[in-house]
């Protein structure tokens, strides 16, 4: 069983890793963390094994760096956040309390004014997405969805950074959100789904952009 501080220094680093503090090939050293979270290096050591042990951090020789996604391995996390979230909006539809469903279009409604400013608006939008996990009233899948999300933290953007996506993102989560209101399962699912595939496909295509500029 972990600490209270051993379980902190575990959210630290996994905070600093998604927030962009440290970015895939980052490499991480234990006095230097312990120094920055002000905690002692036996806990910064045990959360470094566990976010090794969840392949989020990997060696390079002796260091431990932050772990990357390659094109393979981040089409396979899209499809299985695709049909996880899907799934969790369906039975939000079924399951959700009508002050969950409150709490969901007032932060769409809340959303619309972090428009401009990438690094809120990612925040807020794992907020939403949490919410939603919840809100399926489903422990089993809500563990799963909290183990993709680890996962997601290994991007170095947010693709809410690219020109016009945050204003489509919020209009696909105010369908979902329409949906569930509805208890229209079924269409909370298609609305989700749709939702990870449009955010894939801009991904791709912002990677395919910085390749081509790169000349690489």
């Amino acid at each position: 069983m972990l600490k209270p501080n051993q379980k902190d220094a575990y959210d630290m680093i996994l905070d600093a890793i998604d927030v962009g503090v440290y970015k895939p090939g980052s490499r991480l050293v234990e006095s230097e963390l312990a120094d920055r979270f002000g905690v002692s290096r036996t806990p910064i050591r045990e959360a470094l094994q566990r976010l090794e042990t969840q392949s989020l951090l990997t060696r390079d020789g002796r260091s431990l760096i932050v772990a990357s996604l390659d094109h393979n391995q981040l089409a396979e996390l899209y499809v299985v956040r695709a049909e996880l979230e899907g799934l969790a909006a369906q039975l939000a539809a079924r399951h959700a309390t009508p002050e969950e469903v409150k709490v969901l279009r007032e932060m769409v409604d809340e959303d619309h004014k972090l428009m401009g400013d990438p690094s809120a608006l990612s925040r807020a939008n794992r907020r939403f997405h949490k919410q939603i996990h919840l809100a399926s009233h489903n422990r089993f899948l809500v563990r799963q969805l909290d183990l993709v999300h680890r996962s997601m933290a290994l991007l170095a953007t947010t693709s809410l950074a690219i020109e016009g996506r945050d204003k489509l993102a919020l209009e696909e989560h105010d369908a979902i959100v329409s949906a569930i209101e509805t208890g229209d399962g079924d269409r909370a699912y298609q609305a989700l789904r749709e939702h990870i595939s449009v955010a894939f496909q801009t991904r791709l295509r912002a990677d395919a952009e910085a390749v081509e500029a790169t000349g690489i």
